[in-house]
């Protein structure tokens, strides 16, 4: 490898050189190395993985178009045509990712990975029943998979009949690595619930959140820095002219009804869905140029605020553009974590519209505490406790009311009890507030054959049901202390 860093000469030195330095962490030299290679021997191989380090520095137009020059001719390798799949899939391309996954799996059956990436998109893509087929053909492979076993119990709502309930149960009690409990115990609570054993559901439950949040180095104390900061830093200063696109965005906290809003607004003829893009965090961060290791920090967000809003507004819709599929539509994103950027949304965006999700404050920890979210991303650490998630609850709920007060016309609060109880006066008011007319499509977003790539797949493929409605009064008792902590803020319950 001495000589090969001293002379590379040949796109395969340059490749070799490239995954090497990628691998060692050096990203930026792998992107020099693999677009020498790529430039000497222009092959889908090198190509796909060039694409790969695109994306790890969030260069996502340059990921975009090595994918394209890749299509000329793909990877032989099912490594290569899994590679790209997983790069059209963090540009939110989930049928061009499956095509690739496809051809992954195809190449070498056994592999384990491959399979749960082509599930996981057929999952996506709302194509459950293949999804189901190809998560038991991995689990008959590799029997302690647990992240088959997750997205299986997710894939629809189980029943007495047909369940995996006794399997999990087995399969649980046979693993030792942490990960895997934390991702069996959720599975296996998801499936009690289903066929009617709540209570053991929630203790399972219980017993697979208090496991992982002895393993993380958190307190509340890191998230209420963030809340600080960005509170010190209103007001910020105004943005010298217009954005000239008119995004929305659907904010509040997880599990309030955020992707059912983005699939009501995403039906109407004249919207499509970004997804959950990570565009303004990252116009934020680059706005800041601080050199801290988060994208989400107090010191980015006080930077942050003494720059350039329009600035911030300009690198944000060159992100988005990436992401979207028709740029003469209006564009939804459905990052939920925008609500901490709020303000910047409102000044370098003038045009942009905010809706925020509210739902029971109860529902909502109890939703955030079932659902599993990234387990690597220290963001959500504290959704592993229910007093946590309460304490983060209290905070957001009073950077809202700023927002409320300092933001009239631009934001919209939404009810999730509300849409559930009157779906079209609810929509009438959301598509007001955006300024769309009015589209029956709407009402029927259940039928939109977007892609979902949220843990509410499942649920926004069926029409508004009731079922979620406070749901926290079935286990009153194990949340008498969240009740107590939200009377102690003056947060009121019904």
């Amino acid at each position: 490898m001495t000589m090969l860093a001293e002379y590379p000469t040949t796109a395969e030195d340059h490749f070799l050189l490239g995954v090497a330095e990628s691998d060692a962490g050096r990203i930026r030299e792998g992107i020099r190395h693999l677009s020498r290679a790529v430039a000497l021997d222009p092959q889908g191989e090198y190509r796909a993985q060039l694409a790969k380090l695109f994306i790890m520095v969030r260069q996502d137009g340059d990921a975009a178009a090595t994918l394209r020059d890749a299509e000329q001719a793909p990877p032989a390798d099912a490594l290569g045509r899994d590679t790209m799949g997983c790069v059209y899939a963090r540009l939110g391309d989930h049928a061009a990712a499956l095509v690739h996954f496809d051809e992954a799996v195809r190449l070498e059956p056994r592999n384990a990975a491959y399979r749960y990436n082509q599930a996981t998109t057929l999952s996506f893509l709302g194509r459950a029943e293949e999804a189901d087929a190809a998560l038991k053909a991995l689990i008959a492979l590799a029997p302690g998979d647990a992240r088959a076993h997750h997205l299986l119990a997710g894939l629809r709502r189980q029943s007495p009949e047909r369940n995996h309930v006794a399997r999990l149960t087995r399969t649980l009690a046979a693993t030792q690595d942490r990960r895997g409990r934390l991702l069996l115990g959720y599975a296996l609570a998801k499936e009690l619930e289903d066929i009617g054993r709540p209570d053991e559901a929630l203790e399972r439950l219980c017993a697979a959140n208090a496991g992982h949040r002895r393993t993380l180095d958190y307190s509340f104390a890191r998230d209420a820095a963030m809340f600080d900061a960005v509170e010190a830093a209103w007001p910020l200063p105004a943005a010298p002219a217009p954005a000239p696109d008119a995004p929305i965005f659907v904010i509040g906290m997880p599990r309030t009804g955020t992707t059912l809003v983005d699939r009501i607004l995403s039906s109407h003829p004249l919207v499509e869905s970004a997804g959950e893009l990570q565009a303004m965090p990252l116009a934020v961060k680059k706005a800041a140029g601080t050199r801290t290791p988060t994208v989400m920090d107090p010191e980015t967000i006080a930077a942050a605020a003494r720059g350039d809003m329009a600035g911030i507004g300009r690198d944000y819709l060159r992100r988005a553009s990436h992401h979207r599929r028709d740029p003469t539509l209006r564009f939804i994103d459905k990052f939920p974590g925008n609500f901490l950027y709020a303000g910047f949304i409102a000044q370098a965006l003038p045009s942009a519209r905010i809706v925020c999700l509210r739902r029971n404050p109860m529902d909502t920890v109890l939703s955030n505490f079932r659902n599993l979210f990234a387990i690597g991303s220290r963001y959500y650490d504290y959704s592993y406790d229910l007093l946590d998630i309460a304490a983060y609850h209290v905070r957001f709920d009073r950077l809202m009311a700023r927002w409320r007060e300092t933001l009239p016309g631009r934001l919209i609060e939404i009810g999730y009890e509300d849409l559930v109880a009157d779906q079209e006066g609810e929509t009438r008011r959301l598509l007001a507030h955006c300024g769309l007319g009015w589209a029956d499509a709407c009402l029927r977003f259940h039928a939109n054959a977007a892609p979902v790539s949220t843990p509410s797949a499942a649920q926004v493929r069926r029409p508004i049901y009731a079922d979620s409605v406070a749901r926290w009064k079935r286990h009153a008792e194990v949340m008498e202390p969240v009740r107590r902590l939200f009377a102690d803020a003056g947060i009121p319950i019904e």
